[in-house]
């Protein structure tokens, strides 16, 4: 029990965290092997440890905290960030973590923690329990970008439903960041649908619509064999019930 209250505060850690406490390796590997025997710390991947509650026996950490840890300068994205900020419509098991130094995906506790290569490392806000996660703008443009990949389209709807206002300008940023043409179309024809409870102005719309391309395109890639409609104004091709999962934000785009 010697070092549990360092391991208490370091919540998670590596080996080499464990030398540092020690100045031996031979020492550090003899504490993590005693101290996960005795059930005071957790494997939750190779040379990855959790401490774990005397009183509850569950790790001190949530799984986004963890997510934090697995990698340097790792950072919850997309629908996982949503669920931190409490937007999300759904709890998943499993967890997206962004990071340079890509790792496979495992388990640990129940939950699934999946790599996501990041685009760009602006927008990650560092929070007093230990999680790095995207902040609500960028995560917003992030689950637009990869809805077919992450939670799907109806519960990025349901997500931007619970999401009370995000700022235009770091919105904007975002989308120029991306630079991608398609993801101004995305973007522009979704959150039009909610410029009223995002309190987006059409100043963000009329940038958007400067930079899509000329050419028409499908909103997703299988929607070429369902029925579909064209919004005239983002030339895309869109489902004729797109939005009606959700009732929230203003009328139906055209």
């Amino acid at each position: 029990m010697k070092h549990y209250e360092r391991f208490i505060d370091l919540g998670c850690f590596s080996q080499d965290d464990v030398e540092k406490i020690t100045g031996n390796k031979e020492t550090a590997h003899s504490i993590i092997q005693s101290y996960k025997k005795k059930g005071l710390i957790q494997s939750v991947k190779r040379d990855l440890f959790v401490a774990m509650s005397l009183e509850t026996k569950q790790p001190i950490m949530s799984r986004y905290a963890i997510a934090s840890h697995i990698a340097v300068g790792a950072y919850i994205t997309c629908h996982s960030a949503f669920e931190y900020y409490g937007f999300a419509n759904q709890v998943y098991y499993e967890v997206y973590v962004a990071s340079k130094a890509r790792f496979r995906t495992f388990e640990y506790d129940g939950v699934t923690y999946r790599h996501v290569s990041p685009p760009f490392d602006a927008g990650v806000e560092t929070h007093k329990d230990g999680v790095r996660v995207t902040d609500v703008e960028r995560t917003v443009i992030d689950a637009i970008n990869d809805f077919e990949q992450i939670g799907g389209l109806e519960e990025l709807l349901r997500c931007l439903d619970l999401t009370p206002f995000v700022d235009h300008l770091k919105l904007m940023a975002y989308l120029t960041a991306y630079n991608k043409g398609f993801l101004y179309q995305k973007a522009g024809y979704i959150l039009e649908y909610y410029k009223k409870s995002l309190q987006l102005p059409e100043s963000f719309f009329t940038a958007c619509q400067s930079r899509i391309p000329k050419g028409k395109r499908y909103f997703y890639q299988k929607l070429q064999q369902e029925s579909h409609i064209l919004s005239k104004n983002w030339k895309l091709y869109v489902p004729k019930n797109l939005l009606s999962v959700t009732r929230k934000g203003g009328a139906y785009v055209e």
